[in-house]
């Protein structure tokens, strides 16, 4: 935990550089439950194509003249959970309020309340990813095992599709920030989450868990959970993502390539003072990282050679008495 609350610490700090003087919005996108057996199986695959098709669809709708005509800049946020651990794909992102004009001479802001009209996004987001979906699976980059085994024809996979195709996706505009400091505060509670926090364990009597979780389809009220250890642990174990996967990704004019000239811009834009940067020369002596959690190492003591091979021969004839 130490290690996870040092390292969302030091991300919020780099984000609080990038910070524009402007309203920031939270848009929500959601994979219809009928997909989640589907996704359990090609975790990799289809967190990818999730992450992609949210990006696409954002720049896309913000792009055309209707609805903004501007190039936007935005992060996003990977969670899988809801709040009783059940699987809920879903990626938050967290977008400031316009974008860059095509000749980049100008800051647009967004002409809705809500920045981008949610049932356009909806529709666009349900046909990219049906499509990568689709593309996935000309390509044989896809698993069926189980119960999805039959969908593996062809035929079977063109109607599963046709069913996603004839429901609306889910995509929720939450009101917008009020500013910068708002938005510190949610990336604070939202970014470097696991599936459930200490503070919402209730007990556990050697066989099994109670938890409080909020109950948002019943009145946003708080309850309490009782499952087995073995059930609890399967809905945690559920969340834990592929090794080496990137659950926090940046994109659009604030994509990692081009962001600090972005961020530049949209200051100069939005009549923000020039943003002042460090250089590397001015720490010519980083601090070492730990090589797992990335945070600094705190020097002890300092051997010579000659103190370090008296401490290994030492301990070496220790052991051997």
């Amino acid at each position: 935990n130490k290690c996870q609350s040092q390292a969302r610490n030091r991300w919020i700090e780099a984000r609080k550089q990038e910070l524009l003087d402007t309203r920031y919005f939270h848009v929500v996108f959601t994979l219809p439950h009928e997909l989640h057996g589907l996704v359990l199986q090609n975790q990799k695959e289809l967190y990818d194509l999730l992450f992609r098709t949210v990006a696409e669809t954002l720049r896309e709708v913000a792009r055309d003249p209707k609805h903004l005509g501007a190039e936007i800049g935005f992060f996003g946020v990977l969670h899988t959970w809801g709040q009783n651990l059940m699987f809920h794909p879903h990626i938050h992102c967290v977008i400031p309020g316009g974008g860059i004009s095509p000749d980049k001479t100008r800051w647009i802001h967004p002409k809705y309340p809500f920045f981008l009209p949610v049932k356009v996004l909806g529709k666009v987001f349900r046909g990219k990813f049906v499509s990568g979906l689709r593309r996935a699976h000309r390509k044989k980059l896809l698993t069926f095992a189980g119960s999805l085994k039959h969908i593996h024809q062809p035929k079977f996979f063109s109607a599963f599709l046709r069913a996603m195709f004839r429901q609306d996706w889910v995509v929720y505009a939450k009101p917008a920030f009020g500013g910068p400091d708002q938005v510190i505060r949610y990336l604070g509670r939202y970014t470097h989450r696991v599936a459930i926090s200490n503070h919402r364990l209730v007990s556990f009597d050697g066989k099994q868990v109670t938890f409080r979780w909020r109950d948002y389809a019943g009145g946003n009220k708080q309850r309490l959970m009782t499952v087995s250890a073995e059930e609890f642990m399967r809905r945690f174990l559920v969340h834990v993502l592929p090794k080496g996967f990137v659950r926090i990704r940046h994109f659009g004019v604030l994509a990692n390539h081009c962001r600090s000239e972005s961020i530049d811009l949209g200051r100069k834009l939005l009549a923000m003072a020039p943003l002042l940067r460090s250089s590397d020369s001015a720490s010519p002596n980083p601090p070492w990282l730990c090589p797992r959690c990335q945070a600094p190492l705190i020097v002890i003591s300092r051997l010579t050679a000659a103190q370090l091979f008296w401490r290994l021969s030492s301990n070496s004839f220790a052991d051997s008495s």
